[in-house]
């Protein structure tokens, strides 16, 4: 299908999964049952977050948020996949392409900001625990928050409005299950190598300060551990940090080998395989993860479940 230029492409064709037309039935099956979960854990999260006093701190204001962004870019590519999985017509049109990777880029972006923020918040309440009512006030948590979102959607308008100005003439096939930059590159006709430095640039930079953030906050926090005279005492000060410190690494991961190392043809399939970890797992993990080696998580839960669910004799 031959096009002349950006403007011109009515839509494109989401190519999916190699074998996808032989086993569509597993796979819808299993990404739906995903999607599910990721709905119900990621909105019980925030439920929780906002229902039980005992998690209206710093901390669980950006998990709520964390939550938030989650259940965001997973419902950005999860039901279009899903309805390409059922359907015989797998395209989507181009304004509906652009909405995805801007919403997609957006909150994945956010996510990485909003894991360094809580990093901050960690350093601060071990580190500097007599300051950390004043440091991690309600503005600067807002303050956080805000700049994590303006990030979030800097990044993302920024790539995209580049992306589409492109003249797109070799196919309208993009070899993925959603609008993903680097496939929809690789349809351009123009000369990439600007996006191309300007994606690398940007997520480079993003992941970068975000995991400088982090590594720094926790090269501190373990120093601080580490003067604890007690076992129980660096126990439990390091169970507050274990949950979001597994987050940061599935995410920041997956993410750096998605986008920064170098992508070759026969790399393609292995790239949708980390595309689906870290756009349809990472979403439905973190909950779990949060949830399963949080105690005060747990603890709330368990109230919620005494109180709602007690049974009299």
């Amino acid at each position: 299908m031959e096009q002349n230029n950006g403007t011109e492409v009515a839509e494109f064709i989401l190519l999916g999964f190699a074998g996808q037309h032989k086993y569509w039935h597993i796979f819808f099956t299993v990404f739906l049952v995903i999607y599910v979960a990721t709905v119900v854990g990621n909105i019980g999260m925030i439920l929780l977050i906002k229902t039980d006093s005992s998690l209206h701190t710093p901390m669980y204001f950006f998990l709520q948020n964390l939550a938030f962004v989650d259940l965001c870019y997973a419902s950005a590519i999860t039901p279009k996949m899903l309805q390409n999985f059922v359907g015989t017509k797998k395209s989507i049109s181009f304004i509906g392409c652009v909405v995805q990777l801007l919403v997609y880029g957006a909150f994945i972006t956010s996510d990485s900001y909003i894991l360094a923020a809580m990093a901050v918040d960690r350093y601060v309440a071990i580190c500097n625990p007599l300051h950390y009512p004043t440091v991690m006030s309600w503005r600067a948590c807002i303050q956080l928050l805000i700049g994590s979102y303006f990030m979030g959607f800097l990044n993302a308008c920024v790539n995209v409005s580049f992306t589409f100005s492109l003249n797109f003439c070799k196919s309208n096939e993009i070899n993925h299950f959603f609008c993903d930059e680097p496939p929809i590159l690789a349809l351009s006709c123009s000369n990439i190598y600007f996006n191309v430095m300007v994606l690398a640039a940007f997520v480079g930079f993003n992941l970068t300060f975000t995991m400088s953030v982090v590594i720094f906050s926790y090269i501190f926090i373990l120093i601080a551990i580490l003067k604890i005279s007690s076992a129980a005492g660096r126990k439990k000060a390091f169970s507050t940090c274990a949950s979001h410190l597994i987050a940061v690494t599935i995410f920041c991961g997956t993410l750096s080998y998605m986008y920064l190392h170098h992508h070759t043809t026969g790399s393609q399939e292995q790239e949708k395989m980390a595309s689906v970890f870290y756009g349809v797992m990472i979403p439905l993990l973190n909950p779990l993860i949060y949830s399963l080696r949080n105690q005060d998580v747990r603890e709330a839960l368990k109230g919620i479940g005494k109180k709602y669910f007690r049974f009299n004799p």
